[in-house]
């Protein structure tokens, strides 16, 4: 058993980590060479994150739906740099939007420089991933459109929230699904597509990717309360510091509602005060780090993960299969 990629994913075949590997290399070389400018400034903070790491997550999902077809096609790395590119973009925003100090184990792009530079940064990283879609023909170019109106809608419905009579739960599942799926449903998408697989694999691949997105973003809320800084590369309970309905918080919300338990109504009150307050922040953490709501949103995540592991079902048998269905169980290790 050898080991590729985020989470430690394993591929049992020599052939298939070499080709993951050597993609997720080329990818690699294409982040930095898409995050070079004239001007050495706009270099240092495009690279920013680049440099800082990260899951790779997108491009190895990529990478291995790409093996449904002919691995090896041109368009395979820039739609893989595309992706990644796409997704780093929204970390400048969205470390913006949440006031968020550390990403990736690094300081932030808005800590570090203000948040104009971070906004403009990210612009900048949109403008380059769609210079490459530019070669990568038209198609590429309406399916990342259509991606990207998904992100920015999924980010104003979270902003405005819910509507009057809509349950906050589905709200919030709409909302990741055009955040974090939409993206991930790309990725598996551009991999099959560009690799000429059947358009039957590539409906197949796109589906699993949404799904794998919403898991993935569930996972991420259990790790905003459930880890520490090292585990997850950013600061706990940002997203509640913030006020960001994750899926943990709206689970408790719904049992304090439907059973009244006055410890549960006691800590939403919790939640509903200044969270800027750090003791405030840390008891609210620690009381819901103990609370069945947080597993409740593991339970979740799981389902998540298992409805994509069951898309993958008409694909034929192989390693890069099996890969996927490891993502699966990976995404869902993440959670606990």
């Amino acid at each position: 058993m050898t080991v590729v990629g985020p989470f430690g994913l394993s591929v049992r075949d020599q052939a298939l980590e070499t080709d993951v590997q050597a993609g997720l290399a080329a990818v690699e070389a294409g982040l930095l060479e898409a995050t070079k400018s004239e001007v050495p400034f706009i270099t240092e903070a495009a690279q920013h994150l680049v440099r800082a790491g990260g899951k790779r997550f997108r491009p190895l999902l990529v990478m291995l739906a790409s093996r449904f077809g002919d691995p090896y096609a041109p368009g395979i790395v820039p739609s893989a740099v595309v992706v990644e590119l796409t997704h780093l973009a929204t970390l400048y925003h969205d470390d913006v939007m949440d006031e968020a100090d550390v990403r990736r184990g690094v300081e932030s792009a808005n800590a570090r420089w203000g948040n104009s530079v971070a906004v403009l940064t990210g612009d900048f990283l949109f403008a380059r991933a769609s210079h490459i879609l530019a070669d990568l023909g038209p198609e590429a170019v309406r399916i990342q459109a259509e991606a990207f109106e998904r992100l920015v809608t999924g980010q104003i419905l979270e902003t405005a929230g819910p509507r009057d009579g809509r349950d906050p739960v589905s709200h919030y599942l709409d909302v990741i699904a055009g955040k974090t799926g939409s993206l991930i449903a790309v990725s598996g998408r551009f991999g099959a597509l560009m690799s000429g697989a059947d358009e039957s694999v590539v409906d197949i691949l796109t589906q699993y990717g949404e799904r794998l997105g919403t898991a993935f973003q569930l996972a991420d809320d259990v790790l905003d309360i459930a880890s520490d800084a090292h585990e997850s590369g950013k600061t706990p309970g940002t997203d509640l510091r913030e006020g960001i309905p994750t899926l943990p918080v709206l689970r408790l919300r719904e049992m304090a509602a439907q059973g009244g338990d006055p410890a549960d109504l006691e800590l939403v009150e919790l939640l509903d005060g200044d969270l800027t307050d750090d003791a405030r922040h840390a008891e609210v953490l620690t009381r819901l780090r103990a609370h069945p709501a947080l597993e409740r949103a593991r339970r979740d995540t799981i389902q998540y993960a298992e409805d994509a592991r069951a898309m993958l079902a008409p694909l034929p048998e192989c390693f890069a299969k099996s890969a996927l269905e490891e993502l699966c169980d990976a995404v869902v290790h993440r959670a606990g």
